[in-house]
């Protein structure tokens, strides 16, 4: 199997263009005159309660993309938190929401072409739609990083023209084509609402990108952020002009409303760019659609949910091909074939869906209490804000209806039919909701899969590299003691175990530790003690690692939890000291002392170790 890992270059500015540019299409350069149909003005309203539902969504999909910054996005975090089969349904649901998605706004690409070009024909704009899809399947093929590239271009074109756009039809506005402002009530407000709601499903698809991220713990969060604010405040203001310039009799149902407001405001040189504008939203979306939701298939057949080929990369261009052409084929096809009323429903609806099991999963992982699981970004008002966003799904597909249920339905069988008819016997991996049962029933289910994996991309996320340190505590011995200790039961307990790992006279090993306790206590605070002793002999250190929970009776004062023993050759001085510098520094952490005593396992605690922050050496 090809085991190349994918590059990492995309830096702030791309990751913002690519969140943008998924964002910013058809939900704004043709929506809103279908929506204005449902709700009237109170389509600005819509906008902005889409916006507000979102928000749960994307500090969610900040915390757990700054935590496992993998491809895949939306469905490894699924997977890592509920297992398998809810992972292939939320891996697939992710896969087709952006599909549709991109598709949709290479098919919206027809009514603006008409506008500029109006003797084409929609046949040929389809076709035109369709090679612009292998356009942009090859350029991702090629280079991610000149696609992200390709991408701020598009994006910083597209709002330059937007804000033109926004600044001069404020002059413009009518308040009076205001009133009424919901003629049709709230209910058709929530309507549209969660028919709309594709217009943000772009945003969080950049998390599938993560693993080619420059610094992911910062610029996936802030590149998120950035987009939501931006995108969000030029949707409502751009609606907002857009219903302020046009009659309702013109804008009610309209395929091109912004370019229609543009006329007003500009004359047909408006129409001209606006238009153009939105060609360059269409294109934008549909190239980061590709670069997203290509990631989808690799990470599924990382897992070995789906076959081996979709997660090679390639050997020359570092990019997951076959994931490209498998989506790149699939929006072809989307495009050639399906109309765009379907593609709008059932986009909007898998993102809802999608959306909801991102901060139900933000739940299962902290409260299936995994020490690994060490997000860069915490979401704000924990779990509120996670309850909030569930409840505002679950209202939100309410009103979308009967449709919405009938999409749902056919992504999870089709999800379900795929995990048990391929991945089913092939899957090794281990899952949040196993550490909450865990934690609920008091019993021991896991294998501590998911916390080594964890550990590994925290590893690769923070770039650090293993040293001498790290190898000697990833084969150092622990002790988990349960009972209340003194001293001298304490160091008895230890020369035991030392005399057997180290080949060393049990009586001489604990008459050392006890020497050096009666000379001065090692106990550098109330709860860490760092025993240490030198032994004969050239070219030997070793660690031993022990937490009491009922702590261990060094001084009167004091009452360890957890102890350090280091012992070594004279030879090793110089690295005695570093080992001691690299503890010291771990255990100042102004958590260590809660994920020290929380660890449920020996492996939990060498892993509290091994990621914890300090200088490394060489």
């Amino acid at each position: 199997m090809n085991k190349r890992i994918l590059t990492k270059k995309l830096n702030l500015t791309n990751i913002f263009a690519i969140a943008s540019g998924a964002m910013i299409s058809s939900g704004l350069f043709i929506l809103p005159g279908l929506a204005f149909a449902k709700s009237g003005p109170a389509v600005v309203l819509a906008y902005f309660i889409a916006a507000v539902l979102v928000i749960p969504a994307v500090l969610s999909i900040a915390e757990l993309v700054t935590a496992m910054p993998k491809a895949g996005g939306d469905y490894f975090f699924m997977e890592r938190s509920f297992g398998p089969a809810v992972g292939t349904i939320g891996g697939l649901s992710s896969w087709f929401a952006l599909s549709f998605k991109s598709a949709f706004a290479l098919t919206g690409m027809s009514f603006f072409s008409h506008l500029i070009f109006p003797d084409i024909s929609i046949f040929y704009i389809k076709l035109i739609a369709a090679g612009l899809c292998v356009f942009f399947t090859l350029l991702n093929i090629f280079s991610v990083k000149a696609a992200g590239r390709f991408q701020v271009i598009l994006v910083f074109s597209l709002l330059s023209l937007l804000f033109l756009y926004i600044m001069k039809g404020f002059a413009y506005v009518d308040v009076q084509r205001f009133q009424p402002f919901a003629p049709h009530g709230l209910n058709a407000v929530f309507m549209t609402a969660g028919l709309i709601f594709i217009s943000f499903s772009g945003l969080t698809k950049i998390a599938a990108l993560a693993e080619e991220a420059e610094n992911p713990g910062r610029n996936i969060p802030m590149g998120m952020f950035l987009s939501l604010g931006i995108i969000g405040a030029f949707y409502i203001l751009t609606v907002f002009v857009t219903v302020g310039v046009l009659d309702a009799s013109v804008l009610s149902g309209s395929e091109t409303p912004i370019s229609l407001g543009a006329e007003v405001i500009m004359g047909t040189p408006g129409i001209i760019l606006l238009s153009v504008a939105a060609l360059f939203a269409f294109i934008s979306t549909a190239n980061a659609g590709i670069m997203s939701a290509s990631r989808q298939p690799m990470a599924l057949s990382r897992d070995k949910l789906l076959p081996r080929f979709f997660s090679k990369v390639n050997k020359r261009f570092n990019t997951p091909h076959y994931g490209i052409i498998f989506t790149g084929i699939f929006m072809v096809m989307v495009v050639l074939f399906l109309n765009l009323e379907g593609l709008v429903k059932a986009a909007s609806t898998l993102t809802i869906l999608i959306f909801m099991l991102a901060n139900v999963a933000v739940i299962s992982m902290r409260e299936g209490r995994i020490l690994n699981y060490q997000p860069k970004f915490k979401t704000p008002l924990y779990p509120w804000t996670q309850i909030f966003g569930i409840i505002g799904s679950i209202v939100i597909l309410i009103y979308v209806g009967q449709a919405a249920l009938l999409t749902i339905g056919s992504v999870v069988v089709i999800g379900i039919a795929v995990y048990f008819l391929y991945g089913r016997k092939r899957y090794e991996k281990e899952f949040a909701l196993i550490h909450l049962v865990e934690r609920i029933m008091d019993k021991s289910f896991s294998k501590n899969i998911l916390e080594s994996e964890l550990k590994d991309i925290i590893r690769e996320r923070d770039d650090i590299t293993r040293d001498r340190f790290d190898k000697i505590i990833e084969s150092s011995t622990i002790i988990d003691i349960k009972e209340r200790l003194n001293l001298e039961e304490f160091l008895s307990r230890m020369a035991d175990i030392i005399s057997k790992e180290m080949d060393i006279e049990r009586q001489k090993a604990y008459d050392a530790l006890h020497a050096r306790e009666k000379d001065t206590s090692t106990a550098i605070s109330p709860f860490v003690a760092i025993p240490h002793i030198v032994i004969d002999g050239k070219e030997r250190f070793e660690i031993f690692m022990a937490r009491a929970k009922k702590g261990i009776e060094f001084t009167d004062q004091d009452n360890i939890k957890a102890v350090f023993i280091l012992i070594g050759t004279p030879d090793e001085r110089n690295f005695h000291l570093k080992a001691l510098s690299a503890i010291a520094q771990i255990v100042q952490a102004e958590n260590f002392r809660d994920i020290w005593m929380n660890a449920l396992r020996e492996n939990n605690l060498r892993d509290i170790i091994l990621l914890g922050k300090r200088a490394r050496h060489n």
